[in-house]
């Protein structure tokens, strides 16, 4: 694929397809300068922020039916289905006109954008506990957050690795475009004023440091969590 992306870029001008030297360079530059360096981190930032804002308000809402069952309506029939079919880059125009342009445009956006595979994914894990281990529970203690913290919390676990991962990668197609046209800085800030200036090396420079990054954190935490997660569920059925 090198090879053949090398000899394409000699046959097509620097703006259209930027071989892969030139590339090289300006991802030295994202990982190697104070500068580049800078970016990346707003924009992991910015991912990490916006998935534990979002993780936080999913778990409540997830969790609302349960402690009050009249809520079931609101949740299921109102506001999920709300959040998860309203456009994301709809809220990203809205967040600039509340926020202005910055970092609490960008959180807010993909907070907001996130918030519903939150709570598909959680509310999947309440509709699976097991009814009748919650009620022996409520027979033998009347102490809700005993029962939350050694029945509820522990058989959520599997969903909410769940949404972490799922919502992980959609986060960091969804961060570029917050900060592309709302941030000042981070990594889709960074594709905009290459836009702007017509470099394309620096764009191709972004989405593959994109790609090993969402490639690597995947392999070093969540592939390291899951395998723990399934020893452990090795363990106690032994």
């Amino acid at each position: 694929m090198l090879i053949v992306w090398f000899f394409a870029a000699q046959a097509l001008p620097p703006y259209q397809l930027p071989g892969p030297i030139k590339v090289g360079d300006k991802l030295a530059w994202l990982v190697a300068t104070p500068a580049g360096l800078w970016h990346v981190a707003a924009s992991i930032f910015h991912v990490a922020a916006a998935m534990l804002a979002s993780f936080v308000l999913g778990f409540f809402v997830a969790l609302l039916p349960l402690y009050l069952p009249v809520a079931v309506i609101m949740v299921d029939g109102r506001f999920t289905p709300f959040v998860n079919s309203f456009p994301g880059i709809g809220w990203t125009m809205l967040a600039i006109v509340w926020l202005g342009i910055g970092t609490n445009t960008v959180v807010f956006s993909v907070t907001i954008i996130l918030l519903p595979f939150m709570i598909i994914n959680l509310r999947e894990g309440v509709r699976a506990l097991d009814r009748e281990l919650m009620e022996m529970a409520g027979s033998f203690s009347r102490s809700r957050a005993r029962a939350f913290r050694l029945i509820i919390l522990p058989s959520l676990f599997p969903f909410m690795f769940s949404a972490m991962r799922v919502s992980f990668g959609v986060s960091w197609k969804v961060t570029l475009t917050a900060e592309l046209l709302g941030g000042t800085t981070g990594l889709g800030y960074l594709m905009n004023v290459a836009r702007q200036e017509l470099d394309t090396a620096q764009i191709f420079a972004v989405m593959l440091l994109i790609v090993l990054l969402v490639y690597a954190i995947n392999r070093l935490l969540f592939d390291t969590a899951q395998r723990h997660l399934q020893l452990g569920r090795v363990g106690a059925a032994s």
